[in-house]
């Protein structure tokens, strides 16, 4: 079984809408979930073979400030004890 890369970072809270809608206009590159509403804390499962697309993504979002610590992190559902 391949597991996808797993990133988290923080959305601008005010603009979360229009962030989520325009990751899910690009089919297959990521699946998002909000991790943390209080924090605007968002998690990211990215397949292997979309990963660039997604640094893309995110390194554009970055730029505009849209996004902030956006980091990669060992996959929570491969972590043993963890909720999944």
């Amino acid at each position: 079984m391949s597991y996808c890369s797993y990133y988290q970072a923080n959305v601008r809270r005010p603009d979360c809408w229009f962030f989520v809608s325009v990751l899910r206009t690009f089919e297959y590159v990521v699946f998002d979930r909000t991790l943390d509403a209080q924090e605007s804390l968002f998690e990211f499962f990215v397949p292997p073979a979309m990963e660039a697309t997604f640094l893309e993504f995110m390194q554009y979002f970055e730029q505009d400030g849209l996004i902030t610590n956006l980091k990669k992190l060992p996959n929570r559902l491969q972590v043993e004890g963890s909720i999944a």
